[in-house]
């Protein structure tokens, strides 16, 4: 019965959401200006296109490898599929702001729907007229280069590929387009964000052109993954930041400051169980013994899901190092523990892309790694540190392997090279780690009662605060003891 129940609701939520989706609908068709750009797009764009493919074949022909005029087909077929998609953008940036602008928004939010069945209609809404144009315009393609001279049919590998990659991509503009709409006071500003959109999505039809010309498509299905997950990150995230009261309440953004110094300055001194509160009489004093004594322990509890995620793509790091080490092996000549010297750290030390063996500079290199991952983290939703982490530790995985097949015991190689100072530098490198991906998961899941800058300050002051009292003195103690007891060491063990 409660599986039945929930069926129910679902298959409510969703015949809500299509009523606001049949409004806008019929409004979109109604409007000229978005009904005739569609319409040369998908009618005469692809016929625009085959005469080009029939051009290019001919001339290119005469010239070159004729395996090379084979490939611009698939180009073209992507370009006939990704212009009506284009669309969707303009669409979904008008769903909300445009309304609030034209003063027509009040009604929609007025209706007896819930924040997620509004948003699943803005969202279906401005995806589904672009996809339409954009699977149609790809059909006429296909059917005009059939009954052309030579005909050319693609494999249904691609044709499957083209018609996924382009639902992945409308999917993606559209989901991120309908959070910037519903986060924004005016069209000219969500225009403006549109651009963090148009610039990786740009770049991403500039790589599949070149996969399109190499003809690899595995590397497009890790592309089409890739997108699905951006997908459920940016879907759970406009329905997470949804609100109807603040779109109604919101007035013209504007930057102050001071409000943002005294919101990040409340963060960072208040203790963690408070510091999510919006409003508050005093600021506490400055303590280094609460923090240690409170703050730091209430920060590590939080963070359970997030360190649990970073462990486990460390895991997966020492896995996949392994594996490749299995399978590209180096040469024990090249790679030997015999004889070594103190004049063999110096010639490391050289070495300008490495880190010289001096606790400065190893501090501030892992300093930096940490920085940037928690810059990185912003732009990517947290991902990045995430394949930061995966980078490092599968270098290590990778090393502990060679040694292995080269015939040294690993464990006494870890135990030289790696333990003296990974006691402390590993688990320093993990909590930042933790924290950098705290920061870009605050965009797609902000605490309650706090918006997203609310939240991206929250993050910041706690991974600053937990980088100045915990993982800078462990890194700072860790570089020292890398830069003059693991040498020593190591000389103990391997040095002859």
């Amino acid at each position: 019965m409660a599986v039945q129940s929930i069926a129910r609701q679902k298959r409510g939520t969703l015949a809500s959401a299509l009523v606001i989706t049949r409004r806008e609908l019929r409004d979109s068709l109604r409007d000229w200006r978005i009904v005739t750009p569609i319409v040369v797009l998908t009618l005469i764009f692809p016929f625009l296109m085959d005469f080009t493919s029939r051009w290019a074949t001919n001339w290119v022909s005469q010239f070159t490898d004729p395996i090379l005029v084979e490939r611009i087909n698939p180009f073209l077929l992507m370009i006939v599929g990704f212009f009506p998609i284009s669309f969707s953008l303009i669409i979904a940036l008008e769903s909300f702001v445009g309304e609030k602008e034209r003063n027509s928004i009040e009604p929609i939010l007025s209706m007896p729907l819930t924040d997620l069945e509004l948003y699943l209609g803005k969202m279906l809404s401005s995806l589904l007229l672009p996809l339409f144009a954009s699977y149609l315009g790809i059909s006429v393609f296909l059917v005009s280069r059939f009954f052309t001279s030579p005909p050319w049919i693609p494999p249904l590998e691609l044709t499957v590929l083209m018609f996924l990659l382009n639902t992945a991509e409308a999917l993606v503009m559209v989901s991120g387009a309908v959070v910037i709409s519903s986060q924004t006071t005016s069209v000219r500003a969500a225009n403006l964000l549109a651009s963090f959109i148009i610039i990786p999505m740009a770049l991403l039809i500039q790589a599949q052109s070149v996969i399109m010309f190499y003809a690899d498509y595995h590397a497009l299905w890790w592309i089409l993954t890739g997108l699905l997950v951006v997908d459920l990150i940016l879907i759970r995230m406009g329905i997470r930041l949804f609100n109807r009261e603040e779109i109604l309440s919101r007035e013209m953004d504007e930057l102050h400051p001071k409000a943002i110094w005294r919101d990040f300055k409340g963060y960072f001194l208040r203790p963690p169980a408070l510091a999510p509160r919006r409003k508050y009489e005093a600021l506490p004093r400055f303590s280094v013994w609460r923090i240690y004594r409170q703050d730091i322990p209430q920060l590590l509890g939080e963070q359970k899901l997030a360190f649990g995620v970073i462990l486990l793509v460390t895991a997966t790091a020492l896995i996949i190092g392994v594996l490749f080490a299995r399978r590209y092996p180096i040469p024990d000549a090249i790679f030997t523990l015999d004889h070594i010297s103190a004049e063999t750290f110096n010639q490391v030390s050289n070495i300008k892309f490495l880190p010289s063996i001096a606790t400065t500079a190893i501090f501030s290199n892992n300093l930096r790694v940490l920085i940037l991952a928690g810059v990185l983290s912003v732009f990517s939703f947290g991902s990045l540190p995430l394949i930061l982490n995966l980078i490092n530790m599968g270098l290590v995985g990778f090393l502990i392997a060679q040694v292995a097949q080269v015939g040294h015991n690993p464990w006494l190689f870890v135990a030289a090279f790696v333990l003296p100072h990974g006691w402390l530098e590993i688990p320093a490198i993990l909590i930042g780690m933790t924290f950098a991906l705290r920061i870009g998961a605050a965009l797609i899941s902000p605490p309650y009662g706090l918006d997203i800058g609310q939240s991206l300050l929250l993050t910041v002051a706690n991974f600053i605060k937990i980088m100045i009292f915990l993982v800078g003195p462990m890194l700072l103690a860790a570089a020292f003891i890398e830069a003059n007891i693991t040498p020593q060491v190591v000389l103990a063990v391997y040095g002859h």
